[in-house]
């Protein structure tokens, strides 16, 4: 299933602007494929102004984040893959939405092949363990 996360920033993005508000991104600049100015993130992370009026082509696809923005003057082309996105809110008041680190897709896909597939849970009358993961179930 794809990632939620590209869908809910566009939708926040939107939602913020319409609101009158300033959509920042927080952006993991230390994740692969990030590409933002150096010199201009604080512990691996970079906050950026994406109103409508501080960027021009913003281009926003389930993949990634690009526009081109300008950082002391000078003019930069960024793109942010979907995982390195922290977080999208109004500088205004705060709300928006933090996502989870995700790691980056091949390690993803690493990941599945050494571990295996998933186990379905418990069989007979045993009460489900948790694993510290959300899990939905089918109700009927």
């Amino acid at each position: 299933m794809n990632s939620s996360r590209p869908y809910l920033v566009r939708a926040l993005y939107e939602w913020i602007v319409d609101n009158d508000c300033t959509p920042h991104l927080l952006v993991n600049a230390e994740f692969p494929g990030v590409r933002v100015p150096a010199g201009f993130a604080n512990d691996g992370q970079i906050v950026l102004n994406v109103a409508p009026s501080a960027v021009r082509n913003l281009h926003m696809d389930n993949e990634a984040v690009s526009f081109e923005g300008r950082f002391g003057g000078v003019a930069h082309s960024l793109f942010i893959p979907a995982g390195g996105m922290l977080a999208i809110y109004a500088r205004e008041n705060g709300q928006g939405m933090v996502f989870e680190l995700e790691p980056p897709i091949d390690d993803e896909i690493d990941a599945e092949v050494e571990d295996g597939p998933e186990d379905d849970g418990p069989s007979g009358g045993e009460p489900p363990r948790p694993s510290g993961r959300p899990s939905l179930k089918v109700v009927k």
